[in-house]
């Protein structure tokens, strides 16, 4: 059983910051979760939620939802329509391809004064004889029905004609109550469990709940086995280490990426992942000295120069790039700075500087002396001028 977990929504919120609390729009299709709960209390400022595509029988736990206003529902399991009385909110709603067949439970939308679009198409309930002006007749305040404007006239029309179209749906709706009896009954003897993949997708199956249920949980399994077999050929063909036992460098996905060890704290990893990749298809085993990244079944492993903090490291997706970006602190920075902030240090640091100073101050410049060298005559002639016109060694001034 899939459930919503606080790290499903924060992965799918990551247009917020990953903040739950302040979300406004949250996206859980294709999730095959089979239970609605938390978000009523999670995530209490929501006013788009999309739920389509999941496995959830009932609606429920979405009370605490006052601003929601657009709830998406479609191909789901959900046989009645119920507890949405307190989302005062809300304005559409979705349940397309559902097995609502209770359609007296219509009613419970009453009270949801500003609901103006309602999509019931491809349940059961359609089938009905008087549908249409049935759904009209509860829900007056609604303009559209499965995305086909209500006309004033056809309004007026369900309001009179309602007694005799009542008698017609709750007629239809008890043929159907005693046919989804029977159906569950058969799909309770039914055994399923020792039939292969290949027999059950060539056979035919009922149009219900258990039946969408078991293709799910079919193609979950063999999703999984799929992608356990492409992770072991894909580390089978690559060689992810030497014959010693040392990672090496690779990069089978052939992807950009910058590897930054100016910052004497930590290495930076930026993997130019593809924009509007899923982050499912990304899977990470960081180690002490080396990563490797499977991103969609190719392998990129890189080694680092010294050892890093693996409990200490961050990965994260840019939400304009996608950009995957892992900042890995290094393990020896912590022991260096201990090291350099000890008082032992600190103290033979000083007593080293002041025998450094000590040291300088005897330091003299010696000059050789010599015997032969008369200082006398360094300033000999220091005041006397010559005129270059008595020298006979100048040559005289040439007139042109």
């Amino acid at each position: 059983m899939v459930r919503i977990t606080e790290e499903l929504v924060r992965k799918r919120s990551e247009h917020n910051e990953g903040i739950i609390g302040t979300l406004e729009e949250l996206s859980l299709h294709q999730e095959d979760i089979e239970k609605i709960e938390h978000l009523n209390n999670w995530c209490k400022d929501l006013q788009i939620l999309y739920l389509q595509a999941n496995l959830i029988p009932k609606i429920e736990n979405l009370n605490k939802l006052k601003k929601l206003e657009y709830l998406n529902l479609a191909i789901n399991n959900i046989e009645v329509i119920e507890n949405l009385e307190r989302c005062e909110s809300l304005t559409k709603l979705d349940l397309t391809l559902n097995f609502i067949g209770n359609l007296e439970s219509v009613r419970s939308l009453r009270n949801n004064i500003h609901l103006r679009d309602v999509y019931l198409t491809g349940n059961p309930c359609c089938d009905f004889e008087g549908y249409r002006d049935y759904v009209i007749a509860q829900l007056p305040q609604i303009q559209n029905l499965d995305m086909k404007e209500i006309s004033r006239t056809e309004r007026i029309k369900a309001q009179q004609n309602f007694p005799t179209i009542e008698k017609r749906v709750q007629q239809c709706q008890a043929k159907y109550r005693m046919f989804r009896m029977e159906q569950q009954q058969r799909m309770s003897n039914k055994d399923t469990t020792c039939i292969s993949d290949e027999e059950f997708w060539n056979t035919s199956s009922e149009n219900c709940p258990e039946s969408r249920v078991e293709m799910a949980n079919r193609q979950r399994k063999s999703k999984k086995s799929n992608e356990n077999k492409e992770i072991s050929n894909t580390e089978r063909s690559a060689r992810l280490f030497s014959k010693d036992g040392k990672p090496l460098n690779i990069n089978q996905a052939k992807i950009d990426f910058k590897f930054n060890d100016d910052d004497p704290k930590q290495f930076v990893l930026d993997i130019a992942v593809y924009k509007f990749m899923d982050s499912n298809l990304i899977q990470i085993d960081l180690q002490p000295i080396y990563v490797k990244i499977l991103i969609k079944g190719k392998i990129f492993q890189i080694v680092f120069p010294e050892e890093i903090c693996t409990n200490k490291s961050i990965a994260q997706r840019s939400q304009t790039t996608g950009h995957l970006v892992l900042k890995l602190p290094k393990a020896n920075y912590d022991h260096i700075v201990e090291k350099y902030n000890s008082q032992s240090f600190k103290q033979k640091h000083k007593s080293e500087m002041i025998n450094h100073e000590l040291e300088k101050k005897h330091e003299y410049l010696e000059v050789e002396h010599k015997e032969d060298m008369d200082f006398s005559k360094i300033v000999e002639n220091q005041n006397r001028v010559r005129n270059l016109y008595d020298d006979p060694e100048v040559p005289p001034l040439e007139y042109f």
